[in-house]
């Protein structure tokens, strides 16, 4: 059987990651300016949380 409050927690989890995924392929593909570049927007939209995390440890300095 399943517990209840973990599938909660991913139902959210998955609720977050969707709406970045929407939202980013929105941004990545009216951004672009050829195919391959909409090619790399989707790559980028789907690793999207990556991108962020990466961004955020840049800029606070973390090795």
């Amino acid at each position: 059987m399943s517990d209840a409050k973990g599938n909660g927690a991913t139902a959210g989890a998955g609720a977050v990651y969707g709406l970045g995924f929407i939202g980013a392929l929105v941004y990545y593909i009216s951004t672009a300016h050829g195919f391959w570049d909409a090619v790399w927007g989707i790559v980028q939209a789907i690793v999207w949380p990556a991108f962020f995390v990466y961004g955020v440890m840049d800029k606070l300095n973390v090795p």
